[in-house]
């Protein structure tokens, strides 16, 4: 099966600057993939390009098999964009922006059907204006999925949002995951692009430093994975057979180990054997956040 998008050495300059530098990299039919990167690393320029919205310098790219320099209003029917800020009108009820903007679209999805997908069903005849953030971020969701496209590019579908708020658009983006639907995404919540992405790449000044999957990544991590739990005296001499892996941080002692399973069977082991409960036990794996810190090195 052929890639819904293909990028091989793209390649965007400014003048002197070059904003992206030789990108390479693939997305698969029904996969969510995420593009990370600090500000000014080029993520936005890329995807702008895979939009058809800006120029490459050289390169080669596909979306859906297609060029999108020169994709036009064919290609442009198959792919929805939700930008990280939307100018839609906010007099307008959920449901007239819904059929206004489809009417753009050759092919578009009913308006009760949008407002069911994305739970705004009680809000379909609200102005949106009226809207919560979270409300106006599901309704920006709806209106790139309005002409039913195959391929979804979200930029920081959650930005500003509340603990509650971001949960429920993880929900969503689930959701079209589901439905078979490619996504691209952006994100600075590294904790975002790991429980929804199937894979990420890792942007800095213009060129992958690191691709694959979050647990890849992880798994490639110079940081160790800590057992934790309050202080227990009664395994006091277990822990000295693990040397100098186990620190004592205040209330806490951490065990450092790249083995955890065999570690974690021998604290627990002799916890049981003195019938005792370990206080608050932990086992703390590297998460994507950390990968992405140690790739990116201090900031500058």
């Amino acid at each position: 099966m052929a890639a819904a998008i293909s990028v091989r050495n793209l390649v965007k300059s400014y003048g002197r600057l070059t904003a992206v530098d030789g990108v390479s990299f693939a997305i698969e039919p029904g996969e969510v993939f995420a593009l990370l990167g600090p500000n000014g690393a080029g993520k936005s320029t890329t995807i702008e390009i895979l939009e058809g919205f800006r120029d490459r310098t050289s390169g080669s790219v596909e979306v859906l098999g297609v060029d999108p320099a020169g994709g036009g209003r064919a290609l442009r029917d198959r792919i929805g964009v939700v930008l990280q800020q939307t100018g839609i009108e906010l007099e307008l009820t959920v449901r007239e922006a819904l059929e206004q903007y489809g009417a753009a679209y050759r092919s578009r999805r009913p308006a009760d059907e949008l407002v069911e997908l994305v739970g705004l069903d009680a809000k379909a005849d609200e102005r949106i204006t009226t809207l919560s953030g979270g409300q106006k971020r599901r309704v920006d969701l709806a209106l790139g999925l309005v002409g039913d496209p195959d391929i979804v590019f979200l930029d920081e579908p959650t930005t500003g949002f509340d603990p509650s708020a971001r949960r429920e658009s993880w929900e969503l983006i689930d959701r079209l995951a589901a439905l078979g639907k490619t996504i691209l995404l952006t994100t600075h919540y590294l904790d975002e692009a790991q429980h929804l992405a199937d894979r990420v790449a890792v942007l800095q000044s213009g060129r992958i430093i690191a691709e694959g999957t979050p647990q890849e990544l992880t798994a490639q991590s110079p940081t160790r994975t800590v057992i934790s739990f309050g202080p227990t005296p009664a395994i006091d001499a277990t822990l000295a057979e693990l040397g100098d892996r186990v620190r004592r941080t205040g209330q806490r002692i951490e065990v450092e180990t790249e083995s955890p399973t065999a570690d974690l069977a021998l604290i627990t082991t002799a916890a049981a054997n003195q019938n005792i409960e370990l206080p608050a036990l932990q086992v703390s794996r590297p998460s994507l956040e950390d990968v992405y810190l140690e790739l990116l090195g201090p900031a500058e």
